[in-house]
């Protein structure tokens, strides 16, 4: 049997009818709908599914973002033209079976033994011999031969001019027929249970149940009833928070433009979620203790909900999906990064918000998230060894054996280090923008020097930039934020300038005295960003301050050849200036002066840089997080897929379908036994029976021509 690309050929009412059907019923069309499949499936995996539209917005764009929201590329899977082509390829392929199972068992049960013996001359293998038996001795040798190799036998008696004659018909793999229609029948299967499994009964009740998606917002148990999905919904996959302590029962089912509200026939109670860690930071174990309670009966039920290990509870499972955080508490110190605010105390928890006024600005801070661990990698990649310029460095047998061995090994060793609880949050103005913040609750060593680590960003498409503040010698930002302070207050600084130019020139030279005290004002004004000549000759784009400023300050006011010589000077000069400021803000604060050693140096080397950092953090205040109290929630992907049971048949269908068409070889053998020459036979001489053996296979292989071989030499008796 050949296999065709053509379809049914019906005889309907009209040719339009006709090509329809054919069309629809052949190869070249189902072939056809599973390439557009695959296609979607590619964008599938690649373009992110379900997320937040002003994600999508972000990465591409306000045009092509809504070009691709029309197409329903975000929801590639639910979406209609693939439900349909789905359902069009199960058509498709349930025609294409329809025509070729006739012709398929047909050609299953025939052994085609009518075949002439002039055929057989045609055969690509075929073999001639004479056997010393007669036709009807040697057709049962052979079919007997045959049989116990596994070919299945039919024996066929002609009347021949020279008498009667033998056709020996034997096949064997049959089976690659088979193969052919488990293989299109498996393709029905998995389509059929992917239609049941995907939205199509969600959409179904959605037109014909008065069903809508739900767009607003507030409490579950607020929602209307034409938002929600009946309890017997055959099937459905949706989504389940539960927090620690708490107990939930409605699913939420995410569309592309709301949410529906899948009500369950069970409740799930969390009494603990357990995440473990490696030690890079990764989660190691995700796991879920939970009580189901059936509302029907009031059982319960205690279980262990694992990734990869689903709980199953009246044809409903649970899978782990992911975690959250359930509403932890935070108790947040504010820190002024301006001038006219004050610092304060703030509460909050997670997922909430809070107003708050600055005068006539108002903003709102939103709690985003809580990171109770963070591993950080602070591996030295400078600390390998000096520059392999020099040959005296290059230790050869290490950089060899750095690079060799199991591909996990790195040239460079990982040191991993948790660096402490961290918490993110918005502060969004009144028009609505928002800038987000990450900031970490305790201080990190970095390169010996131990700093708070305060990020912002601008939109969630871009990474966070850090603020790096030194930590004072109580650990703690109090020190930074004096000196911040007082940097604002003029008389602050004009004191600090006074003290510096004092101890800073020898007794009895008063005009340098003078000079040094202008200078230091200059480079003071200058970092505090309060100097006139940069605001009045910047065209918009001038530093409002810090090193931005006194380096601006010397490219335009210093020639180039003096400028790197005055730019030490007037560095040197600020750092005095600041140094005296940072110990007069002690002083007002009511704390003893510091003592001039390495600490004090480090501490007001990252000062400085930190200072002029600060000028980029836009917002006007920082909050550092003081405590917390975590309560983590669990996130369940509850489903009822009826379906899946149909995938798993059409998938074993599939596999035994492409390894019946794949590795069984279908051959043929016929041998055609016709007595010797009647007027030879007359006369007594022994002609014996002429034998001619061909064979046919639906593959030309090596094993086939082994094959042959074989049979020649048990069949015909002759020599391989």
């Amino acid at each position: 049997m050949t296999v065709t690309t053509e379809g049914l050929n019906v005889s309907g009412p009209s040719r339009r009818v006709s090509d329809a059907v054919e069309l629809l019923s052949s190869m070249r069309f189902a072939i056809s709908l599973l390439t557009v499949i695959c296609i979607a499936s590619v964008i599938g995996t690649v373009l992110k599914q379900h997320e937040p539209m002003s994600n999508y917005v972000n990465q591409f764009g306000p045009f092509w973002s809504e070009v691709f929201a029309r197409f329903s590329l975000y929801s590639v899977y639910s979406a209609w033209w693939f439900l349909l082509i789905l359902a069009f390829l199960v058509l498709s392929t349930s025609l294409c079976i329809v025509r070729n199972t006739p012709k398929i068992l047909a050609d299953f049960k025939a052994y085609k033994e009518n075949i002439r013996e002039q055929s057989l001359k045609a055969f690509g293998h075929r073999a001639e011999s004479t056997l010393d038996g007669d036709a009807q001795s040697e057709a049962h040798r052979i079919g007997q031969i045959l049989v116990e190799s596994g070919w299945k036998v039919k024996l066929q008696q002609r009347t021949t001019a020279a008498g009667d004659g033998w056709m020996v018909a034997a096949k064997a793999g049959a089976a690659n027929k088979l193969g052919y229609l488990a293989a299109h029948s498996a393709i029905v299967l998995v389509c059929i249970g992917g239609l049941l499994d995907g939205d199509l009964v969600v959409r179904a009740q959605m037109w014909f149940n008065d069903k809508s998606v739900f767009t607003g917002g507030g409490l579950i148990s607020d929602v209307p009833d034409q938002h929600r999905l009946p309890l017997n919904n055959p099937t459905f996959r949706g989504n389940l928070l539960v927090t620690e302590g708490g107990n939930a029962h409605v699913a939420i089912l995410t569309q592309p433009t709301g949410v529906l509200l899948q009500e369950l026939p069970f409740s799930v109670e969390l009494k603990k979620f357990v995440v473990e860690y490696y030690s890079t930071g990764m989660p190691k174990l995700f796991a879920s203790d939970i009580v189901i309670h059936d509302k029907a009966t009031g059982e319960t039920k205690e279980a262990r909900v694992e990734v990869n290990h689903p709980v199953k509870y009246k044809g409903v499972e649970l899978f782990q999906s992911s975690f959250d955080d359930g509403g932890s508490s935070i108790q947040l110190q504010a820190w002024p990064m301006a001038s006219n605010t004050k610092p304060f105390k703030l509460d909050g928890v997670i997922g909430g918000s809070t107003p708050l006024t600055n005068g006539t600005e108002r903003m709102t801070i939103e709690f985003t998230g809580l990171r109770v661990i963070n591993v950080e990698n602070f591996a030295d990649s400078s600390a390998s060894g000096a520059s392999g310029a020099d040959v005296r460095a290059v230790d050869l047998r290490h950089s060899i054996e750095s690079r060799l061995g199991a591909a996990n090994k790195t040239p460079t060793e990982k040191v991993l280090r948790n660096i402490g609880p961290s918490f993110s949050y918005k502060l969004r103005d009144a028009s609505g923008q928002a800038t987000e913040f990450n900031n970490y609750m305790l201080p990190v060593d970095v390169d010996g020097t131990r700093m708070f680590l305060l990020g912002q960003r601008e939109s969630a498409g871009v990474p966070f930039r850090y603020l790096r503040i030194p930590a004072d010698e109580h650990d703690s930002l109090d020190g930074w934020f004096r000196l911040r302070a007082a940097l604002a207050d003029p008389a602050l600084r004009n004191q600090a300038v006074q003290r510096y130019a004092a101890t800073a020139v020898e007794p009895g030279r008063p005009e340098l005295v003078e000079a040094l005290t202008l200078s230091a004002q200059r480079a003071i004004a200058l970092f505090a960003g309060v100097d006139p000549s940069m605001h009045q000759s910047g065209q918009g784009g001038s530093p409002r301050g810090g090193l931005q400023a006194v380096s601006q300050f010397m490219e335009t006011n210093v020639p180039e050849a003096d400028r790197e010589k005055a730019s030490e000077v007037l560095v040197r000069i600020l750092n005095g200036v600041l140094l005296e400021l940072h110990q007069l803000a002690r002083d007002k604060a009511g704390l003893p002066p510091l003592p001039q050693n390495d600490a004090l140096r480090a501490f007001m080397t990252q000062s400085v840089l930190s200072l002029s950092d600060a000028f980029f953090y836009t917002a006007p205040m920082t909050f550092v997080m003081q405590d917390f109290k975590q309560v983590q929630a669990s996130v369940f992907q509850v489903s009822r897929a009826p379906g899946k049971t149909i995938v798993y048949i059409g998938c074993f269908f599939l596999i035994l379908g492409v390894f019946a068409m794949l590795y069984v070889r279908e051959r043929r053998v016929w041998v055609w036994l016709a007595p010797g020459n009647q007027a030879e036979q007359e006369k007594g001489l022994a002609t014996g029976t002429q034998a001619t053996l061909a064979l046919s296979t639906n593959r030309k292989t090596m094993e086939a021509d082994k094959e042959f071989e074989t049979l020649k030499s048990r069949l015909l008796l002759l020599p391989q």
